[in-house]
């Protein structure tokens, strides 16, 4: 019986390569541990959407729907360290 080579994400022949792949970047970031800013230890799981929380310190804190940290966000943070 011939193994199946990627997850089926029930988009089927409509999906496409690109869809696929994105999705599958998306998860992989997802279900990775990110580092925390409060303790800089690699523990962070995100609990729903856009909430993260250290599995190491309990440090909770708002963030990107698939990541901790956005490129909106960092550059707000930029922007206020300057000023």
């Amino acid at each position: 019986m011939v193994k199946k080579k990627r997850k089926d994400i029930g988009l089927r022949v409509r999906g496409g390569a690109t869809l696929r792949k994105r999705y599958s970047r998306v998860m992989d970031t997802l279900n990775i541990y990110h580092r925390c800013p409060n303790c800089s230890s690699v523990k962070v799981k995100r609990e729903s959407i856009g909430l993260w929380e250290c599995r190491k310190c309990g440090h909770r804190f708002a963030g990107g729907a698939y990541t901790p940290s956005t490129k909106v966000g960092q550059a707000s943070r930029r922007i206020r360290v300057q000023s």
